[in-house]
This record gives structure tokens, C-alpha cells and sequence, in this order.
């Protein structure tokens, strides 16, 4: 009994890393595929689509940045991504610490509209939303479009940072008011710090899904001067299709991966705390 006891643990952690090695490598193929097609001619592409290039082509990414106009849609959407989260995570922030540590009459139906938010269909807001941006004079504008991804990313948010604060011991901001803090002074200077964790991985899954944001994008900032990095790749896939130009395209494609990645190394040990964290807690 003891050696098939044995038996069967060694065949779950096999299957276990089998499972892991077959994911790892359904991530990692694809993106080192794209890294290497980046490199190369067009006609190297077709003719060899899974070869290494024979010459690196780095002027591909020169094309995609300069050529092709990556450069201005990469700026747009830093700009909306930045702008988005500087006022997003202090106002979720905000309102999750008084659903946490303040209920009121009421918060409970207010915090599940926000849920609901989460689950409303996209496509039913997007033309009442034009009409509004539109008579508020805010259509095809990166301030009106910052203001529609901060209203679409705060339930997410929300509903993040409430459950984090809801860990936090209560102690230490009933120490803090003792001392003589106010409300407002407890949640800056000794809630907010102690939820650092929480800020960051809400700020990366909300950076990460508005850097790739397209829907939205494409109905309220259409023009050529406010089109972000996602409408900025559409527009080069179309021209690249007519052109031939196809290791610009592939270049432009890591462009737009590259800071996704960056930002994930620099914080993954963060994330993975606070992941292991809620899963331990939970």
C-alpha cells in the first residue's frame, strides 16, 4: 500500500509538471517565435517561417516606429495609461477603504452596482456613451477617453482593494485614530502604504488591460492625432498587408509587448506575494 500511495503522489507531481512545462511552453513559443520573425525580411518569412534569420533585419523596428507612425500611437496610449492610473488608484483606493472599514446604509447595494459593472456587456454602453462624450464636447479627446477608462476600471478596482483592506488588522487604524489621527490622515499615512501590495498588482492588471484596450479606443478617439497603440497596430497591420512589409509588423507587435513584459519583471515578486497572500487568507 505504502509504494502505491508513492506510486501515486510521483504521477500528480508528473502530471503536475507536465502541465506546467506545456503551458510554460505554450507562452514562451509564441512570443520568441514573434521575437524572431521580428528580425526578418518578408521574403525570409514566407520562406522560411520557422528558421532563424540569416541576417538580423533591425531596421524593421525603425520602420514600425518611425515609418509607420508606432512612435505617436505609443506616446498616446502612455499618455492615457498614465493619466488613467494616477487618478484611478487613489479614487478606488478611496472608495474600497470605506467599503472595507465604514459600512453605511446602503453600501452593501452600492458595492454590488459596481460588481455589476464588471458584468455589463461593453457593446450596450458604447452608444449612449458616444452621444455623451459627444454633448459634452470630450468625443475624440485623450481627456475624455482618460475619463471613460477610469469610470471603466474602477469596479474592478474597487472590488480588488475592498477585500485587501478587509484583511488589514483593524487595530492599527483604531491605534492610529487613539493617537490622535484623523480619517483622513489614518488612511494616507498608515492604510495606504500597508495596502502597497494591493496597489500595485491593481495597477499593473489595469495597466496591462487598458494598454491593450481597443474597443473603447477605436469608438471614441478615432482621429489619427488621438488613436492609441492597439488602433495604432490594426492601422499597421493594414498597411503592412498592402506593402509586404510583414517584419515591420512583427516588429510593431513587440513593441507593444516589450513594456508589458518590463513592467512585469520589475514587479512580479510582488504580485506573486500578493496572490499567494489572498490564497492563503482566502
Amino acid at each position: 500500500m505504502k509504494a502505491l500511495a508513492q506510486l501515486i503522489v510521483l504521477a500528480k507531481k508528473s502530471m503536475t509538471f507536465a502541465f506546467v512545462a506545456l503551458f510554460t511552453l505554450s507562452v514562451v513559443l509564441p512570443l520568441l517565435w514573434m521575437t524572431m520573425t521580428s528580425v526578418k525580411s518578408s521574403p525570409e518569412i514566407f520562406a522560411s517561417p520557422w528558421g532563424l534569420p540569416t541576417t538580423p533585419h533591425w531596421d524593421n523596428f525603425a520602420n514600425a516606429w518611425k515609418a509607420a507612425g508606432i512612435a505617436h500611437y505609443f506616446a498616446n496610449s502612455l499618455i492615457v495609461t498614465t493619466a488613467t492610473l494616477i487618478f484611478l488608484i487613489p479614487i478606488g483606493a478611496m472608495a474600497a477603504y470605506i467599503f472595507a472599514r465604514y459600512p453605511f446604509p446602503g453600501s452593501k447595494l452600492l458595492f454590488g452596482s459596481f460588481l455589476g459593472g464588471m458584468m455589463f456587456p461593453q457593446f450596450l454602453i458604447i452608444v449612449p456613451l458616444f452621444a455623451l462624450m459627444s454633448n459634452t464636447h470630450l468625443l475624440d479627446t485623450k481627456i475624455g477617453l482618460t475619463i471613460v477608462y477610469i469610470a471603466y476600471s474602477l469596479p474592478f478596482t474597487i472590488f480588488v482593494l475592498t477585500g485587501f483592506f478587509q484583511t488589514l488588522p483593524k487595530d492599527l487604524d483604531e491605534a492610529a485614530m487613539i493617537d490622535g489621527c484623523s480619517h483622513s490622515r489614518t488612511f494616507w499615512q498608515v492604510m495606504l502604504p500597508l495596502a502597497k501590495p494591493g496597489l500595485i498588482v491593481v495597477g499593473i492588471f489595469n495597466g496591462i488591460g487598458l494598454w491593450n484596450e481597443y474597443s473603447l479606443a477605436l469608438v471614441l478617439a478615432n482621429s489619427e492625432q488621438n488613436k492609441t497603440l492597439p488602433l495604432g497596430i490594426a492601422n499597421l497591420a493594414m498597411v503592412m498587408h498592402y506593402s509586404g512589409d510583414w517584419g515591420a509588423l512583427f516588429a510593431g507587435l513587440v513593441i507593444v509587448m516589450v513594456p508589458v513584459l518590463i513592467v512585469y519583471w520589475f514587479f512580479r515578486e510582488k504580485i506573486h506575494e500578493t496572490m499567494l497572500a489572498g490564497a492563503i487568507k482566502g
